[in-house]
């Protein structure tokens, strides 16, 4: 039920829209073809084929009250193309009809009229047609011989409203020229076809196209209708998908509107985008360049849709600078033998030139001549040959109104003595053949279908109840259904055919307008697309044979913002699209190898980005080797340290039997002597590549010959202070004199020590490791200490040791003596423990080899720091002032003096 309402709905706005134009111009009661300008004109066959060409392009709508009927329109200029188009389908007529084979003894005749792409006059030709009468008679067939199709239009804004009427009453419709996507819907349009491909294959190969040049940055002008509107929407979906972005997006107005023009003109100039996509019809887009032109617009690249790739009209020498080097897509090119001679034999006196023969059974032309204008008698076919003479040939017909011709100044009087071959026009040109082509093949479609219907030999029929059509007397539908199967090899040896939705194959050539050398406009095809093709192969371009805009050889750039080089990363910008932005170096130890690139990647653990960020090198490998300034000053310090204490040795053990060396234990001293030796030579296990004995050495080795040295500091300082007290008559410290006590306290702090670094290396031992995080671009090889708390145990430990000994030597060093040992020791922890103070600050602000360096540094600086405290003054009176070197001296019973 809904579906009735609905197209009753739309047969009614129809018929009243139509109703009105034509009483507008007929007056009440009457709506004779013949009256109207003529528009249409006939020739009678067995069955009509309709046709309907915008044989003008320029109209007029003139204002008009609310309360009056609509006046008509005015169209003015007179298009050498479509009068081509007409010629074409009235050619391929007589072709079929000279042809034995393709529908015997049927004659084809044809109905053909004037929309100028305007949509009342569309589909007042379609009722003029559909009634077969001069009286429109909305719903009645008047006309004896059957309607079989109709050819037609060219603009898909005049072709929706024609074909939504035809699909009510199953009419086969063909279109040469309107390839709006709307038309592929079945359930809309049943009963359309076109031998043009849809706009939904050109915008996808108009994306394909962009993509391939490598335009990330494009502008729109598409027309405002539906032609322009639904193109452009399936190319912009197209586009954006494949990361194309859209700079500006103008609607080209269909009536002319300076206003709207001079702000396209001016988005274009202001535009950084150097490719300009256009989705309009020439007619629309022909002030809009002119202004370009004016205006001096150059260095742009057009990119045109079929509808104006070949239009003659905007090729002129005035506009080349503006649109020389356009890329267009144009529908498939077709030679069409004889059609050239048959134009050329056109004249008023032949409207259907001289050979025509549109009758296998006869010679007899039926014209429509029952028009009648401003009261002169003249055939409809014959109105607009004759307004055809007089846009070729700039005459004037004397029996035609001014306001039928293009008169724009006085002009001669048409006579029948020009020649069509003596000029060279957009009409005779037949080297380029494309929606002429289009008709030609439109037309044998129909025939073919119909020599189908007429030749069919099944037993039973396709139809209800197995019922055959009668080629002389058949329904739309029945030929609608031998349409949808119609496959046919033309005259240029081509297959025609239709998919499911009525469209061609997809098939296109691209073209490039290039200047020739007297100043002209040609088009070079310089590629192709094919739609059925594999991907990949689809697209077809001779990149050499194109010359751009301005005579460049080389393809322009239409981009946002420049590529991002390798080493950096995109942007965008806020409120902007993703195609413009900025590009911003990646941060250090991130890379990128790719331009455009949407992120950077961080390099892999041992490797760091280089300075141009594009790609990672290896990190530099940091630790202190023997080979390097550094690491060699610090061996030959810790020799030179370590030979100190075994010199002192030396020079103990040649006077071991003096007083000084005897005193305070002198085994104690030499062992002393031995684990100052001993300790800068543990700052060479710190130096070179770090391995896991190294690392579990380097601490644990430090620690325990450290503790064994300041425990026998101890040591000694507990016995400097036992033997001035032990030494006093009735004290009880003479049993603790002897080698027992400090042998033991020696041992004890040692041993405590050892367990310690036994403890850290059973529960979590030091381990070589590549430290990547303390600098960005080095490699630190370094010993984890495994535990931190082990180590500060250590030190804390060593630390005590040192801290108790310097307690006790300071609260001794008053005691008298000659030669007061306390004294010494006293400096000595000083020194050691200043060392190690400042040590700890020094190794947790530095890293890598330089914190190797701090610890090497306070181990020499602290054991050469207890041996000069402790035994120089020793050795200094031992080899300076042997005289002191004396038992009386050091109990304090003899003074030296000087």
């Amino acid at each position: 039920m809904s579906r009735r309402v609905l197209i009753l709905a739309i047969w009614c706005r129809v018929v009243l829209h139509v109703w009105g134009s034509l009483t507008a111009a007929n007056g009440p009661g009457r709506c004779s073809i013949g009256v109207l300008e003529g528009r249409g004109f006939t020739a009678a066959g067995d069955i009509i084929i309709g046709g309907i060409f915008p044989v003008h392009y320029n109209k007029v709508f003139p204002d008009t009250p609310f309360t009056d009927l609509p006046k008509p329109i005015v169209c003015e200029k007179f298009s050498l193309r479509s009068y081509r188009w007409l010629q074409a389908m009235v050619f391929a007529i007589k072709e079929i009809n000279e042809n034995p084979f393709l529908l015997p003894n049927i004659t084809l005749g044809f109905a053909i009229y004037d929309s100028c792409d305007v949509i009342p006059r569309g589909l007042e030709g379609t009722l003029w047609q559909l009634s077969g009468q001069d009286d429109v008679l909305p719903g009645y067939r008047c006309r004896p011989e059957p309607l079989a199709a109709v050819i037609g239009d060219a603009g898909s804004g005049v072709t929706l409203p024609v074909a939504r009427m035809l699909g009510l009453y199953g009419y086969p419709q063909i279109s040469y020229f309107s390839s709006v996507p709307l038309l592929s819907d079945r359930r809309q349009f049943p009963s359309f076809f076109r031998t043009i491909p849809s706009d939904e294959f050109q915008s996808r190969a108009l994306a394909r196209l962009v993509r391939y040049f490598g335009w990330s940055w494009v502008g729109i002008l598409a027309a405002e209708d539906d032609y322009g509107q639904l193109g452009s929407q399936i190319l912009r979906e197209e586009i954006q998908g494949s990361g194309v972005c859209l700079a500006f997006s103008e609607t080209v107005p269909v009536l002319y509107n300076l206003k709207k023009i001079m702000k396209i003109v001016q988005v274009v100039k202001s535009s950084t985008a150097n490719v300009i996509i256009v989705f309009s019809f020439e007619s629309y887009l022909i002030p809009v360049m002119a202004e370009m032109a004016r205006q001096n617009v150059t260095g742009k690249v057009w990119i045109a849709s079929e509808a104006w790739s070949t239009s003659p009209s905007l090729a002129q020498k005035d506009q080349l600078r503006t649109l020389g080097g356009t890329i267009g897509f144009a529908i498939r090119r077709g030679e069409i033998p004889g059609l050239k001679e048959h134009l050329l034999s056109v004249s008023p006196q032949w409207p259907l030139g001289k050979s025509a023969n549109l009758n296998k059974s006869s010679d007899v032309i039926s014209w429509n001549e029952n028009s009648t204008t401003q009261q002169q008698k003249a055939s409809s076919g014959d109105v607009l040959v004759k307004l055809f003479w007089e846009e070729v040939f700039k005459c004037k017909w004397p029996d035609l109104p001014d306001y039928m011709s293009s008169f724009f100044g006085p002009r001669l009087t048409c006579t029948q003595q020009e020649s069509l071959a003596s000029l060279d026009t957009a009409y005779s040109d037949v080297s380029n053949l494309r929606i002429t082509y289009n008709v030609y093949n439109a037309v044998y479609a129909v025939a073919n279908a119909l020599h189908d219907l007429h030749s069919s030999k099944h037993v039973k029929g396709p139809f209800l109840n197995n019922e055959c059509a009668n080629i002389q007397n058949f329904e739309p539908w029945q030929l609608l259904n031998y349409m949808k199967k119609v496959h046919f090899i033309n005259n240029a040896a081509e297959s025609v055919f239709f998919d499911d939705n009525g469209n061609p194959p997809a098939l296109y050539d691209i073209l490039n307008w290039q200047e020739t050398h007297t100043g002209e406009i040609r088009y070079v095809k310089v590629g192709s697309f094919n739609f059925s093709a594999a991907p990949g192969q689809d697209l077809l371009i001779n990149e050499n044979a194109i010359i751009w805009n301005g005579g460049q050889k080389q393809i322009p750039r239409s981009v946002c913002t420049e590529s991002c080089p390798a080493g950096t990363r995109k942007a965008t910008r806020r409120g902007q699209p993703v195609c413009c932005f900025d590009c911003i170096p990646c941060s250090e130890g991130a890379f990128t190898n790719e331009s455009d690139s949407a992120e950077c990647l961080y390099c892999p653990e041992g490797f760091w980005s280089n300075e141009k960020r594009d790609s990672c090198t290896p990190k530099l490998i940091e630790f202190l080797s023997f080979q390097e300034p550094l690491g060699a000053v610090l061996v030959s310090l810790s020799v030179v340290t370590s030979l100190m204490p075994i010199s002192t040795l030396a020079i103990f053990l040649w006077h071991h039997r003096t007083p000084i060396v005897k005193a305070n234990n002198r085994q104690l001293s030499y062992v002393l002597l031995c684990a100052l030796a001993m300790c800068p030579l543990c700052s060479l296990i710190f130096i070179g590549r770090p391995s896991p004995t190294s690392c579990m050495l380097r601490q644990t080795a430090f620690g325990t010959v450290f503790a064994l040295s300041v425990s026998c500091v101890l040591a000694k300082t507990i016995m400097v202070v036992i033997a001035f007290r032990a030494s006093k008559p009735g004290s009880g410290l003479q049993k603790w004199v002897g080698s027992c006590l400090p042998n033991s306290i020696a041992c004890g702090g040692t041993l405590f020590q050892i367990m310690i670094c036994v403890t850290w290396l059973a529960a979590s031992p030091p381990f070589p490791e590549n430290n990547t995080k303390a600098h960005t671009s080095t490699v630190i090889l370094e010993c984890n200490e495994g535990s931190s708390l082990a180590f500060w145990c250590m030190l804390g430990y060593m630390g005590m040791l040192a801290f108790i000994s310097f307690i006790v030597a300071f609260l001794a060093r008053k005691l008298p003596d000659s030669f007061n040992e306390a004294k010494f020791i006293t400096f000595s922890m000083v020194v050691f423990v200043s060392v190690w103070l400042s040590f700890i600050p020094a190794y947790i602000s530095t890293k890598g080899k330089y914190m190797v360096a701090v610890e090497i540094f306070a181990i020499l600086s602290s054991s050469a720091g207890l041996e000069v405290c402790i035994f120089y003054p020793k050795c200094y009176i031992i080899l300076l002032r042997p005289e002191w070197n004396t038992r009386e001296y050091l109990m304090g019973k003899k003074t030296i003096t000087e």
